[in-house]
């Protein structure tokens, strides 16, 4: 076999040489390819969050909208109700409670197209202007949601046990008022 003078142990059995020179190269584009698959997985990985934050954003959005409405809907009943204690015998009680309303009603305008952040500021700013409106609004907002699951969670109870009441649009055990008993 010949010998290569480059190499100090000369090439394999395949021709090649086996010496540092050889080991270099190879390893220099080893490098250069995890380098470049490195680069690449960081732009998939970013494009994929940005992509992410942005389907996120939308759906923020979107929630803030409904939530917007939904205060309207809270502030537009408290106004009613304002209205009604204050003609009747609690009209001290009335006028707080349109007050609420009216701030809340303001708050639903001001909420309509901001992002998460500035509805956590505006919450807080309105907390500390309005504290006893602020308050009502929680004790409402949890009234409302204590309401609601105690509501999902009886029909959800009421559809496992008795399969015919929703699709029937009654009560499991309830009775047409025609005939002349009261669900009890």
């Amino acid at each position: 076999m010949p010998s290569d003078p480059s190499s100090p142990r000369g090439p394999n059995e395949n021709g090649v040489s086996s010496g540092a020179a050889g080991h270099t190269a190879t390893f220099e584009d080893l490098q250069a390819k995890i380098a470049d698959d490195v680069t690449a997985t960081k732009e998939a990985v970013k494009h994929g969050s940005d992509t992410a934050m942005q389907k996120v954003q939308e759906t923020v959005a979107e929630q803030t909208g409904f939530a917007a409405r939904q205060v309207t809907g809270i502030a537009t009943a408290l106004q009613k109700v304002g209205a009604e204690l204050e003609n009747g015998e609690q009209a001290e009680v009335g006028r707080y409670a349109r007050q609420i309303g009216a701030s809340l009603q303001a708050i639903a305008k001001d909420m309509e197209g901001k992002d998460i952040g500035a509805l956590a500021g505006m919450a807080e700013d309105f907390g500390r202007k309005q504290p006893l409106a602020f308050l009502g609004a929680a004790a409402l907002a949890g009234l409302t949601a204590s309401r609601f699951l105690t509501a999902s969670a009886k029909r959800k109870a009421l559809s496992e046990t008795d399969p015919t009441a929703r699709s029937s649009g009654r009560k499991a055990g309830s009775q047409d008022l025609t005939e002349g008993s009261i669900d009890g």
